[in-house]
């Protein structure tokens, strides 16, 4: 049986952008009374969409803004900065063994296309290391995951009118050290693939599927992860439909994952709210351990970081937040 809802402390460590309320007379303590039923809110304008968690080797952590095509930087001390703008709509992050800032980038419109690019972080030198796959181009790359390998997984997905120069499928991908490029999974495999983790024995490779469309799949998917990097045997892991399916997520060295779903307003789309906003804590079973409410829609992403590796890193909206977990984290 699931846990009961988590009294973890959630902590809005960074924002990364200013936003200004107005407050009408009777949230302002002027001892008006709310006259008629509550009128329903509707949110007009967005000012920031943070995603992509991932933390570096001395604490900082980096995040991107997609709305604002930046890719930011906490450090040890709370102080937020741009770390690039533009960025070429980067989403997903992650640092390799060698301390090198992977990035899946979505493509801007004038910095570049699609691609995955790493970072030398002494020097600032972009390596581009996958921006087509057998001479066609990607459509927008999403997210990004590690093997014990040092072999790169990420998440590609069409975008509606595109061109025969693209590949024209949604897929996961595997770039191996030596810089070959493979297409591991796709249609009908998978159909709309997001989020993506492996298991700290390499054994599991995780995809968050999240089609918004009338029963299209909002779930996690499992595979298993042969020794060669190629994927088999899928299953559903956990469904989240009708609701909003998972986003992004990470996993702890005892293989819990940490999922970031939900929804606390309704988007336009078929989602429902029967999943809340928040980061579902699973077992390597399936089993719904723990659920952390986040009060900010919408949420994306989460990474581990801290001395420890004991702290979530968790971008939702503007905000970026950080909660204490029992269990050590990985880099994944």
């Amino acid at each position: 049986m699931p846990r009961a809802e988590s009294t973890s402390s959630i902590r809005i460590v960074a924002c990364a952008v200013a936003v200004v309320a107005l407050l009408g007379a009777a949230g302002c303590g002027g001892g008006m009374e709310p006259a008629g039923e509550s009128r329903p809110i509707e949110v007009a304008a967005t000012v920031a969409f943070t995603e992509g968690p991932t933390v570096a080797a001395d604490g900082s952590v980096y995040f991107t803004d997609i709305d604002n095509n930046r890719i930011l930087v906490m450090d040890p001390d709370g102080e937020v900065e741009t770390y690039r703008q533009p960025s070429n709509r980067a989403n997903g992050l992650i640092f390799d063994e060698q301390g090198r800032l992977i990035a899946c980038e979505g493509g801007d419109g004038y910095t570049a296309g699609a691609r995955v690019t790493r970072t030398t972080m002494a020097t600032g030198a972009i390596e581009v290391l996958a921006d087509s796959y057998e001479g066609q181009l990607l459509h927008r790359t999403n997210d990004v995951t590690i093997d014990g390998s040092g072999r790169i997984y990420f998440t590609d997905r069409p975008e509606p009118g595109h061109g025969p120069e693209y590949t024209g499928v949604h897929g996961v991908y595997r770039i191996d050290p030596d810089g070959s490029l493979e297409r591991i999974l796709t249609e009908p495999e998978v159909e709309r693939p997001n989020g993506v983790v492996i298991s700290p024995d390499d054994a599991t490779l995780y995809v968050i599927e999240t089609e918004q469309s009338e029963g299209g799949p909002r779930s996690i998917l499992a595979f298993d992860l042969a020794a060669d990097g190629t994927a088999a045997n899928k299953r559903v892991f956990h469904d989240f439909y009708p609701g909003r399916s998972g986003d992004g997520m990470t996993i702890d060295t005892e293989g819990n994952l940490y999922v970031a779903a939900g929804l606390n307003r309704l988007r336009g789309t078929t989602e429902t709210l029967d999943n809340r906003t928040g980061v579902y804590i699973f077992a390597p079973d399936g089993e719904l351990m723990e659920f952390i409410p986040v009060p900010e829609d919408t949420i994306t992403n989460a990474a581990f970081g801290g001395p420890d590796m004991r702290t979530l890193y968790v971008t939702a909206g503007k905000t970026l937040f950080r909660i204490r977990t029992d269990v050590e984290g990985t880099r994944r």
